[in-house]
């Protein structure tokens, strides 16, 4: 492990990465693929073809926070590695998000107070890539979670890429790129499932033709559209990418009363506001407006 460049990153208050340590401790996708400590994250990505780790350790307080953080390498980076690589983490971690609209809103819901004050200053953590958020909503569609993570590592340590810590080897997601010239065939021998080797496909094949930053930014609906029209995500998977590897929290989480995403959001509501029908859950939504993905991501966050 040799670091290679040290950055300041000044997220947006109120921030407190011991929330981002604690979701990431407990959120079974990305289980033993980062190497947490009680006040520090590593992690690696793939960037431009390249493996980069990133350590992070907070200097700052709640209100004024900020992180270091440590670039490393197997050798040197690649030109225009080390701002993509920091922009990922920001994008990550959420740290540009300014909470301060949606928890004025929740101040008024008397009900959701307590899970405010769990969660004071988390922001969302994504998946570090919208890329590899669709290929896990592909692994773990009717599969249990073990199985899916077993399949993803074999997917990892086939097609991605590692850097060296003294604590041993970090993996990182591949990126589109590095299955560009991989055959749904072959994706199904290495999962053993020839449906989900097809589908993976489809989700690499259609990553390759669109900029991320059209799916972080470009019209909802349309981005909406063409996720939903990759072979293999359906409705759930396209909500859990919009809100989890995109970020895109502006959205309706409540489309349809009989959706998985609608169900599970009313057991976690119930929680919180004791038992809702459909309609009285979509109101709590509606209120939030434009904050409502991370009223529902707060909501199941919270346990």
């Amino acid at each position: 492990m040799t670091t290679l460049t040290t950055h300041l990153l000044r997220p947006v208050p109120p921030f407190d990465f011991a929330q981002t340590l604690g979701f990431l401790g407990g959120f079974p996708p990305t289980h033993g693929e980062q190497q947490l400590g009680a006040r520090s994250l590593t992690k690696a990505v793939r960037i431009y073809g390249q493996t980069v780790g990133f350590d992070l350790h907070p200097v700052g307080t709640v209100e004024a926070p900020e992180l270091t953080c440590e670039l490393f390498a197997d050798g040197p980076l690649r030109p225009g590695v080390e701002e993509a690589a920091l922009e990922r983490v920001r994008f990550f971690l959420s740290l540009d998000e300014d909470l301060n609209p949606f928890y004025a809103l929740a101040q008024r819901d008397a009900p959701f107070q307590k899970v405010l004050r769990h969660l004071y200053g988390y922001h969302q953590v994504k998946f570090l890539t919208p890329f590899e958020n669709a290929c896990w909503a592909v692994l773990t569609q009717r599969t249990p979670g073990e199985v899916a993570r077993a399949m993803k590592r074999r997917l990892v340590e086939t097609y991605g890429g590692s850097v060296q810590t003294p604590s041993g080897p970090l993996w990182a997601f591949p990126e589109p790129a590095d299955l560009a010239d991989i055959t749904a065939a072959q994706l199904a021998a290495l999962l053993g499932n020839p449906r989900k080797g097809e589908y993976l496909n489809a989700v690499v094949r259609a990553s390759l033709q669109v900029e991320e930053n059209w799916l972080r930014q470009g019209p909802y609906d349309e981005v909406k559209a063409w996720l939903r029209g990759i072979r293999g995500l359906g409705e759930w998977s396209t909500t859990f990418v919009l809100l989890r590897g995109l970020g895109r929290m502006e959205g309706a989480v409540l489309d349809s009363q009989g959706s998985l995403f609608t169900r599970e959001m009313m057991r976690s509501a119930a929680r919180v506001y004791g038992p809702l029908g459909f309609e009285a859950l979509r109101a709590h939504a509606h209120y939030y407006g434009d904050w409502q993905g991370y009223w529902a991501h707060y909501l199941r966050a919270a346990g």
